[in-house]
């Protein structure tokens, strides 16, 4: 996968379960995909991720996936290109391990945004939200189902992209 890296962007991640992959009892969700894709793409899209998604990215984000699970990064593409959505990055959990906690010896979490220049990363574990005044990132935790979370990430992205904007710009030295 060709990576953006583009500095001038800033960079939101979103976890997958029980984030943009969500049961279909507890959430709404994104149309089933047609058979034969069904079959293999089993997990259920939360209603208007995909939309959201392609928002940010014109709205000038770049938008990744940072996940704990080993889903591989060619099978999640492969999910999200049948909705029309292109990531600009995926840090699944092999990478994580490989590139972040590599052989240290004090086990990081399970996900450290800043490793990767994510600014502001969407997931719905508190302990994972907790880190970021930590690990240097902002965080908004989905929990239940909400109608108004595509407008609140939105705006939690706006929010995060003034504070960007203004550490940008600060002089340096």
């Amino acid at each position: 996968m060709q990576e953006a890296n583009n500095p001038e962007k800033m960079r939101i991640s979103f976890d997958l379960d029980e984030v943009l992959f969500v049961n279909p009892k507890t959430h709404k969700t994104e149309p089933e995909l047609p058979i034969p894709f069904k079959a293999f793409y089993k997990e259920r899209l939360r209603a208007g991720a995909p939309e959201l998604i392609n928002t940010l990215q014109r709205m000038g984000f770049e938008v990744w996936v940072y996940t704990s699970s080993f889903r591989s990064i060619n099978y999640i593409q492969g999910l999200f290109k049948h909705y029309g959505v292109k990531f600009d990055g995926i840090v699944n959990a092999e990478r994580h391990l490989r590139e972040v906690q590599k052989n240290r010896t004090q086990i990081l979490p399970q996900k450290v945004p800043n490793k990767y220049r994510i600014s502001l990363h969407i997931d719905d574990e508190a302990v994972i939200c907790s880190y970021g005044r930590e690990y240097g990132f902002d965080a908004y935790q989905l929990d239940a189902e909400d109608d108004q979370w595509k407008e609140k990430v939105i705006a939690k992205a706006e929010e995060v992209k003034r504070k960007w904007d203004k550490k940008k710009n600060l002089p340096h030295g």
